[in-house]
């Protein structure tokens, strides 16, 4: 099944049996907000989970993009709803990332964890018109004319602006940077040969590598991933390149507890749902459960160990931690 069929999907959607209600808790449509344009993996992965949810809730979950500002715009809309339970939003290591480099993105602190859906790695992939079929040829391009190269990813310091940071620094080389809106928009520029590269996730580009439109080049990942088999992770290849991101879900700070259970405990049944799996999988993204509790681990890990990342490469603009 491909992306754009899945967002059509309706009919063929999730029937299963509801958990726990809280008292007149959901009272109407609930919105879960994703901070990327539509089109794109975030928006793709969240419309599975909203119509899975919402039949479980047994009323809409309508999915609402706010875009910009690196997600900063998305992630406040969700920061700064009413406490109701009535709004949530995807949640994912930009927000992490964008607390650090933006002063206007919402804390950490002003969120609270529902559920894990999985986590992404990133991938490097370029235009078929730049002649460049191998990272060995991406690398000695770059080294050659540092600067020349032109790649396409989030504004700093979303993920894929991070993770070509990341490959610049362990592969010592240097491209120019070029902000898109979103990984949608990213790969339209990497298609049209706007950039010659891009640092976005497979399931944003497989189709198009699969269709000779563009190249994967290596994967970021401990592992293939299962959509490209054939392509190679960075470490195969002899660089320790492993970078990548995740999804998860959160609420505002300030939903009662009660409602926060049935929003918990229903979100960590869908992502566990055997069929919810299958369609995500075929969507090209791989599920890996986790309840409230493995979310707030995700999300202390990535502050954890994004932070020096940033740091490093002089991304820390806001709420600098003491001691460094």
């Amino acid at each position: 099944m491909h992306r754009r069929s899945i967002l059509a999907l309706s009919a063929a959607a999730l029937a299963a049996p509801r958990l726990g209600r809280a008292a007149g808790y959901p009272d109407g449509p609930i919105t879960l907000v994703v901070a990327w344009p539509a089109g794109g993996g975030s928006d793709v992965s969240m419309r599975l989970v909203a119509e899975a949810l919402g039949r479980r809730l047994n009323v809409p979950v309508l999915v609402e993009n706010r875009p910009g500002a690196a997600g900063t715009i998305g992630h406040r809309a969700i920061a700064t709803a009413r406490p109701d339970g009535q709004t949530i939003g995807m949640f994912s290591q930009d927000a992490i990332t964008a607390q650090y480099g933006n002063a206007n993105a919402p804390a950490l602190t002003e969120f609270e964890p529902l559920g894990f859906f999985g986590e992404e790695p990133g991938s490097l992939q370029v235009h078929p018109g730049t002649g460049i079929t191998t990272l060995a040829e991406y690398i000695a391009r770059a080294k050659a004319a540092p600067g020349k190269l032109r790649n396409g990813g989030n504004p700093a310091p979303g993920a894929s602006f991070l993770y070509m940071a990341y490959y610049e620094r362990k592969l010592d080389i240097r491209v120019t940077k070029v902000a898109y809106a979103g990984y949608a928009p990213t790969v339209t520029a990497v298609l049209s040969g706007e950039v010659d590269s891009g640092s976005v996730p497979v399931p944003d580009v497989i189709e198009h590598h699969n269709a000779g439109r563009l190249r994967l080049l290596a994967v970021s990942g401990a592992e293939r991933h299962f959509m490209a088999p054939n392509v190679p992770t960075f470490r195969e290849l002899g660089h320790d390149v492993v970078i990548g991101g995740w999804r998860s879900l959160a609420a505002p700070v300030g939903v009662a507890a009660d409602r926060l259970a049935v929003l918990r405990e229903n979100l960590f049944a869908v992502f566990k749902d055997a069929d919810f799996q299958a369609k995500a999988r075929h969507a090209g993204f791989a599920v890996t459960p986790g309840d409230h509790a493995r979310t707030a681990a995700a999300w202390a890990e990535a502050d954890t160990s994004i932070y020096p990342i940033m740091d490093e490469l002089g991304l820390i603009k806001a709420r600098r931690k003491q001691g460094t």
